[in-house]
């Protein structure tokens, strides 16, 4: 057995589901926050430390609800999108192309990174969607397959979408509005997303992960696999009358479409084309062009119908990372991780840190705009006493966010229920492409 091969099998024996993992991350955070922060004062509340940190945990539950939905709404909406017409086309012109297990890897991998750097739900969605039809083609064709290393190039999507155009971190700073505008300013996505710095790091990466799927796909080995229910959304021919007749009406889709459109034009002509992609008009926009893709409403609500299960993940274990931000938060644990970073930081080596602790606070806070909102503040005011830039403190978070995305299975969970595949068997690869992102943001940091 090949050294790859007993890596998968112990990841297979020793890694829990991804419930499992935010159950324990709870726990480990409550014991880390009993270690290393102090009760509040007897003025502030006369609860022993443990009640404290449970009443934090308590709080931070429902923090985040506003946020959960409209996380939701991407997944499910790019989900939507995924499941058109036009998309599914794309798919089946790509799959003619896939006749081994490498070849099927580096184009799952390249066109999920280019879908998650304009939109991170319809990169995950899109993935997972065309790792499932890789492997209906495989199995249809008798073609040998290694089904979780296609599932781990689905995935990918995550090493670049908080610096593409539905990057949290990025969006936030960019609105008129946003928490620390008296402080920084607004920074456009000019200056973020679209800088030099992060458009030659995500080419970079465009070019980098899909040759590492190649190579993984000629070393490893071949396995039989299972599908879960065929994936499609079936044609429906009846007779329908009356008001009936506008949920089948292609027209008053694309009317309504037609709508969507001009609002997001006017939107984009307000505010330009660099500072449009915020959340709220990422959802808005997704809306348009799922009621331009599908051909009526019928047809739409019925691939949100099937969408809407890829969520669930996030409906359940959300809350339980909101709690686990507000111990973090609370408690003081998080200053205590980033504080330990920054101390130790100069001007040249704060990007750095800010990476490290920001990969680090990721496993435990898996939400670009949580992460963000809780902090950025601290590597922000650290920042400006060091005299580095904000954009570049801003994009190590961004990077640090992605990297450990490969290692931390939460958003993988619409994914894994799309392709029938496990978390333990997919994350063995995406643990290699977690070591090469390390290489390549490492690098960009240092170099711009």
């Amino acid at each position: 057995m090949s050294l790859s091969a007993r890596f998968v099998d112990l990841a297979k024996k020793i890694l829990p589901s991804p419930f499992s993992i935010a159950i324990l991350i709870t726990l480990i955070t409550m014991l880390l926050a009993m270690l290393f922060t102090e009760a509040l004062p007897k003025e502030e509340s006369s609860y022993p430390h443990f009640i404290q940190i449970l009443m934090h945990w308590e709080n931070g539950f429902f923090s985040l609800l506003k946020f959960t939905l409209q996380m939701m709404l991407i997944l499910v909406l790019g989900h939507v999108l995924a499941l058109s017409k036009p998309v599914d086309r794309l798919i089946e012109m790509v799959l003619k192309y896939c006749s081994n297990t490498s070849s099927a890897a580096v184009l799952v991998c390249f066109f999920t990174l280019l879908m998650a750097f304009f939109n991170w739900g319809l990169g995950l969605i899109f993935g997972a969607i065309f790792a499932r039809k890789v492997g209906e083609s495989m199995k249809r064709r008798n073609i040998p397959l290694n089904y979780p290393l296609i599932g781990a190039a689905a995935y990918s999507g995550l090493m670049v979408w908080h610096g593409g155009l539905s990057g949290s971190a990025t969006a936030d700073v960019a609105s008129l509005d946003h928490a620390l505008v008296a402080q920084i300013g607004v920074i456009g996505t000019d200056q973020t997303i679209f800088s030099t710095m992060n458009l030659i790091t995500s080419a970079v990466l465009l070019t980098i992960l899909p040759a590492v799927m190649w190579f993984l796909g000629k070393s490893s080995a071949e396995a039989p696999y299972t599908l879960p229910q065929e994936l499609v959304i079936e044609e429906e021919k009846q007779v329908v009358s009356g008001a009936d007749k506008l949920d089948f009406s292609r027209f008053f889709s694309l009317l309504i479409a037609l709508l969507f459109c001009l609002v997001a034009a006017v939107k984009m002509y307000e505010v330009g084309f660099l500072r449009f992609f915020k959340l709220s008009n990422i959802i808005w926009l997704l809306f348009a062009l799922g009621f331009l893709f599908h051909q009526n409403f019928h047809q739409f609500t019925k691939a949100t119908e099937k969408a809407i299960g890829g969520s669930t993940g996030i409906l359940i274990q959300f809350p339980l990372y909101a709690g686990i931000i507000g111990v973090m938060k609370g408690s003081g644990l998080l200053a205590v991780v980033s504080d330990a970073f920054v101390s130790i930081s100069t001007a040249s080596t704060f990007p750095f840190f800010a990476f490290l602790s920001a990969g680090i606070v990721n496993f435990f806070v898996p939400s670009g705009g949580g992460q963000w909102a809780v902090q950025g503040p601290i590597l922000v005011n650290a920042a400006q006493e060091l005299g580095v830039p904000i954009t570049k403190c801003i994009m190590a978070l961004v990077y640090g966010d992605q990297l450990t995305n490969m290692l931390q299975p939460f958003w993988a969970l619409p994914l894994l229920g799309i392709t029938g595949l496990k978390a333990k068997e997919i994350l063995p690869y995406t643990i290699v492409l977690l070591l090469v992102g390390f290489v390549i943001f490492m690098s960009s940091l240092g170099l711009f």
